[in-house]
């Protein structure tokens, strides 16, 4: 295991305040992927792309929610999306994320505050990574909502602790007895770094907006 790459991921997780998450993403950026990829395993983007294209036709507009340095838009254009935008709290991610080629637009904004999109905006958003340790809360599903579009998909995947721990349980199962959305499916937990952190799991949870 490389040391430094773990620490990394724990100095990220530990951030106080977005602006903090923000720069500290900003230092990472440039050796983001190989501690991601290379070091980590990290399989995540791929395996939230599939739910995806399970449902949503490659022409929708997509919004990469806590979009980091790309990846999932890498793994996205494998199943055919080409009309996709990153969104990212951190100017240093989106940067290498341009660099993929994958995206066509570019929004630096936070996943739990106010989205500047309209509502209804786009076909289906995915969120892959964000909803962890010191990281989007459950508040930011609503936003998530606001901006879909009615019969409209949100994928995204989220620990399983903090799930369990960090009230997204409780959110999730109140917007679904409010008929806000439904719950399509949620993939068995698996480990989205298992070279690098074996012990935490992951599921994908994909809804769908209610009318």
């Amino acid at each position: 295991m490389d040391r430094r790459s773990q620490h990394r991921v724990q100095w990220v997780y530990s951030s106080q305040t977005n602006s903090e998450l923000s720069q500290r993403y900003d230092e990472w950026a440039e050796d983001y992927d190989k501690d991601l990829s290379d070091v980590f395993g990290w399989i995540a983007p791929n395996a939230a792309s599939e739910y995806l294209a399970k449902y949503v036709e490659p022409e929708a507009i997509v919004l990469d929610a806590g979009a980091g340095t790309g990846l999932v838009g890498v793994a996205l254009l494998k199943h055919g999306f080409n009309n996709l935008t990153a969104m990212d709290l951190s100017e240093g991610m989106l940067k290498e994320a341009r660099n993929k080629n994958v995206y066509q637009k570019f929004d630096q904004m936070v996943l739990g505050e106010h989205l500047d999109y309209l509502t209804d905006t786009f076909d289906a958003v995915i969120s892959v990574g964000v909803m962890t340790l010191g990281h989007a809360g459950p508040e930011s599903l609503d936003e998530l909502i606001r901006i879909t579009k009615p019969r409209g998909y949100i994928v995204f995947t989220i620990r399983t602790d903090v799930y369990t721990q960090n009230g997204f349980k409780e959110k999730q199962e109140e917007l679904e007895l409010k008929n806000i959305w439904e719950k399509i499916e949620v993939s068995d937990r698996f480990r989205p770094m298992p070279s690098g952190e074996p012990d935490v799991f992951h599921c994908v949870w994909v809804y769908r907006v209610r009318d």
